[in-house]
């Protein structure tokens, strides 16, 4: 479905990451998980994960993190055709919403682990966001690694969000870490290994780059007993 959107926000969250509020014009229903398309042109449209849960306002406001450095045109055009109809003050952001199979399975009510690289933080967040306000009671696993720790632009709010939930546990992971990091220093998916002698009765929800995603298939099947139809992947449609 087509829909014009106001853009009632567009702010930093870290050098080259950047939150946008979106307001469609009518409201948007969707599953945590799922991603939306920014229409920059008839025949180029560009997927970005919807970071607000379903239960946001109805759908009345959507939300994306999008990592655009300014070598990365694929993104950062999208940032700014945001922040121009922001200064318009029209509904001249158009999106395609919404889209995705790899949306949270919530009546399976089986525990999770989510996993996340870099800005793909923006696809389990919606899912975190809605188990929690559903008061589901699952456990709930949550692993987002970066680079470094800037690019956990959430971490504290996550780590305060586990301290007031017993069932989330919040595990950032960074390949080069400060002298004060307290989280796990290396790549996610080991850290995940590390953690899991088996993951045959979880649900396991992954968001990063298609390679991530192919490993993540083959270590957990291959070597922690999960079954290939309890993974879920945006990725796993063209891998």
């Amino acid at each position: 479905m087509t829909i014009k959107c106001e853009v009632t926000s567009v702010s930093s969250l870290t050098n080259n990451t950047y939150r946008i509020l979106l307001k469609p014009e009518q409201p948007v229903s969707y599953k945590a998980g799922q991603y939306l398309l920014a229409v920059m042109g008839e025949k180029d449209k560009r997927p970005f994960s919807i970071a607000s849960s379903p239960c946001r306002q109805n759908g009345h406001e959507l939300e994306l993190h999008i990592g655009a450095a300014e070598e990365n045109a694929y993104a950062m055009d999208v940032v700014k055709a945001a922040k121009a109809t922001l200064e318009k003050g029209d509904n001249s952001f158009v999106i395609e919403a919404p889209h995705g199979d790899a949306w949270l399975r919530e009546e399976r009510q089986r525990p999770l682990v989510l996993i996340a690289g870099g800005t793909g933080f923006s696809y389990v967040r919606s899912m975190v966001d809605h188990c929690l306000s559903q008061n589901f009671a699952q456990p709930i696993f949550l692993y987002w690694g970066g680079r470094d720790a800037s690019q956990l632009y959430a971490n504290d709010e996550m780590e305060a969000l586990a301290l007031k939930n017993s069932h989330l546990t919040y595990i950032p992971v960074v390949e080069n870490a400060p002298e004060a990091w307290n989280g796990k220093v290396g790549n996610v998916l080991e850290a995940v290994m590390e953690d899991f002698v088996s993951l045959s009765a979880y649900d396991v929800y992954i968001a990063g780059r298609f390679e991530m995603a192919g490993a993540a298939r083959e270590m957990f099947c291959n070597e922690r007993g999960a079954e290939r139809d309890h993974l879920f992947a945006d990725a796993y449609a063209f891998l």
